[in-house]
């Protein structure tokens, strides 16, 4: 590691704002394969984690969710490197092919499919060699675009069932976004033809019900308005499934002072989600009778519950949400309303309070941690630790340390 980290020193040393076009393609070249070998490497070592369960060392339960936690990776990301690693180890061809920097992670998780152990028996039932496969997909994968690699496995697993049962819609349905740092969501979906179809009508509904005359925005902008409206009409009608034992609602958190200053107030609150909004954007919402209003100021409800109760009552656990907002069990990226609120001094045992400053929002899996040797603390700058049944603190980044 410490010659890898030197040569990679050196690189970043090398002045490339002197090369012209034609030399920094030439340094592009080389450095691809050292990504594809890299990423390689590291796909090989998450498949070894993932065998001996290493995840576990830091309380997460499988290598997906230590990624996405401890190595910052997107979801997608994680889940590439995880399939990519078991396509690894099973396609000795593609193996050899990622080691030698012709395939980069992506063409291997394309491939992983081929290896998922349905797929496995329904190629020895119909005598498929699936050797002679792993060397046609390395050879593809290194010589051809990225979207034909993935019809030529669409079109492998589709032969090995043409006869099957049509296959559950659901399946295919996927929703993905990314929250943006001013709180605006871009993200995408794909569909089945039949959920596709819900989406259009239902949309199509609003868009055509609303078109008032002079509108110039583009069918894009309309269609974008009428998805929001829809969500409105949702969350109005009070229908939706309860979460963690509340109806879903927008929850903006601001400052007394700055809802009643007539001020713009700009990054002022910050809504449930976590994105920052201006003071004047949540005197709008608030003006809407159908959004819960929480309002955190000298005249809010009381956060002290004393020993009354054993469980959190709902101000207390809306208080725990605003403050941590996700499970707070080192690199858990869990949302609110997966998590429960766990008493950090055990009510019955240690004589715990039911109060927000003896509470915790942690996952269904990290509590069970937190009962079985695991322990969470929130020092006094507010900032959560988790530590070890060995008493050792697990700290984000730990294993990049050696990098720097």
């Amino acid at each position: 590691m410490d010659r890898v980290t030197g040569a990679l020193d050196e690189l970043a040393a090398e002045p490339v704002e002197e090369l012209a076009g034609p030399a920094l393609i030439e340094r592009l070249g080389p450095l691809l394969a050292v990504l594809n070998r890299v990423g390689a490497e590291v796909a090989r070592t998450v498949r070894r984690c993932e065998v001996v369960g290493a995840s576990e060392h830091d309380g997460k339960a499988t290598m997906a969710s230590w990624l996405r936690g401890h190595a910052r990776l997107p979801a997608g990301s994680a889940n590439q490197l995880v399939k990519a690693g078991r396509a690894l180890e099973q396609l000795p061809a593609v193996a050899e092919a990622a080691s030698a920097g012709a395939l980069p992670v992506e063409a291997v998780a394309a491939v992983a499919p081929v290896v998922e152990p349905g797929n496995l028996a329904a190629a020895a039932e119909q005598g498929v060699d699936v050797g002679e496969v792993d060397r046609l997909l390395a050879g593809i994968a290194a010589t051809r675009p990225h979207a034909e690699l993935r019809q030529v496995v669409a079109h492998y697993l589709a032969r090995l069932d043409p006869d099957g049962p049509e296959p559950d819609p659901t399946e295919s349905r996927r929703l993905a976004w990314t929250r943006h740092d001013d709180g605006s969501v871009a993200g995408r979906f794909e569909l089945d033809a039949i959920g596709g179809e819900k989406l259009l009508a239902a949309v199509e509904s609003i868009l055509q019900a609303s078109r008032p005359a002079g509108d110039d925005r583009t069918r894009a902008q309309r269609q974008g308005d009428a998805l929001v409206q829809l969500c409105d009409n949702a969350l109005a009608t009070g229908s939706l499934p309860t979460l963690r034992g509340h109806k879903p609602q927008v929850v903006v958190t601001i400052p007394l002072e700055d809802l009643v200053d007539p001020a713009t107030g700009p990054a002022a609150a910050r809504t449930g989600f976590g994105a920052e909004i201006s003071a004047a954007r949540a005197r709008w919402l608030a003006c809407d009778g159908q959004i819960t209003r929480v309002v955190m100021g000298p005249g809010g409800v009381p956060l002290e519950m004393g020993r009354s109760t054993r469980l959190f009552p709902p101000h207390i656990r809306r208080a725990a949400e605003l403050r941590d907002r996700h499970c707070v069990f080192a690199g858990c990226d869990a949302p609110a309303w997966w998590c429960d609120t766990h008493h950090l001094d055990e009510w019955m045992a240690d004589n715990g309070r039911t109060d927000l400053q003896n509470s915790a929002l942690v996952c269904e899996r990290h509590h069970t941690k937190v009962h079985h040797g695991f322990r969470i603390e929130r020092g006094p700058a507010g900032r959560w630790h988790t530590y070890r049944p060995d008493g050792t603190e697990i700290l984000i980044g730990e294993p990049f340390l050696l990098l720097s």
